[in-house]
């Protein structure tokens, strides 16, 4: 039994830093469309509602958000790597540490989540307050990118959800191994010895 749950934590950690990997790709390549479609629509950096097209100011407005999701998104990979630090991934049998990294990623993981997810949608509505006629006009006039497209605000919801499964997996994990380390003390207690 204790074979399969080892096995089990392996690749949940790992998932999880894969899942980090990703949603820190992701905080890179947020801003990607945005930067190509709305940033020469603005004529002035210092007055941002001076613009061809009404509502291209998301693209400036976004910019702190996007640096403080790429410093959180750096964050949760380091906690990910906590995980291997503390030898949670093949750790046989669980001391504090192995519990103190869980709760960091499941604490920093659903704070990220919870976090960016609002910031998101909100910066979602206000791309779509944009005036796409005039965006059209701009795209044509300047050949930029014309785009519509909320892709990259939507696809969040399939990063985070795979991250919030993951930590979800990874606790569970951790009650199983606590259940098996009680029954394997239990065993050791009774004279019977642990069964491999």
């Amino acid at each position: 039994m204790y074979k399969k749950q080892v096995k089990l934590q392996k690749l949940l950690c790992l998932a999880l830093l894969i899942i980090s990997a990703l949603i820190f790709i992701y905080s890179l390549g947020i801003m990607t469309d945005l930067y190509d479609a709305l940033y020469s629509t603005i004529r002035s950096a210092s007055n941002l509602d001076r613009s061809t097209v009404t509502g291209s100011r998301v693209y400036y407005d976004m910019q702190d958000f996007n640096k403080l999701f790429l410093k959180l998104s750096i964050g949760m990979i380091l906690l990910c790597v906590v995980l291997f630090i503390t030898n949670t991934h093949n750790r046989r049998k669980y001391y504090i540490g192995n519990y103190c990294a869980i709760g960091l990623v499941a604490a920093g993981g659903v704070g990220l989540t919870v976090w960016a997810h609002g910031q998101i949608e909100a910066y979602k509505a206000q791309f779509l307050q944009i005036n796409f006629e005039e965006l059209a006009a701009h795209a044509t006039k300047r050949k930029t990118l014309y785009t519509e497209s909320t892709f990259w605000f939507d696809i969040h919801y399939v990063l985070f959800a795979l991250l919030l499964i993951g930590i979800v997996l990874l606790i569970a994990n951790a009650v199983w191994k606590c259940k098996l380390m009680k029954e394997e003390q239990a065993l050791i207690t009774s004279g019977k010895g642990a069964a491999a």
